[in-house]
């Protein structure tokens, strides 16, 4: 397996693990700052997105 196709999966990994501790811990965390609540939400789209793009190129590398 070439190197860039590891630091993609390795990139995959380490967005899920992100996203996760932005769903279950931080934006509990923020409480009822509003500004903040939105943040974690832009962030929780940014790193879907990430995750989304990440997938696809591994998909056309595996191929």
């Amino acid at each position: 397996m070439d190197n860039h196709i590891y630091n993609l999966m390795l990139q995959i990994v380490q967005e899920h693990k992100s996203l996760w501790r932005i769903k279950n811990h931080y934006s509990k965390d923020a409480g009822s700052c509003m500004e903040c609540q939105n943040f974690w939400k832009k962030m929780e789209k940014d790193k879907a997105d990430h995750i989304n793009e990440l997938e696809a190129l591994i998909k056309e590398h595996m191929k």
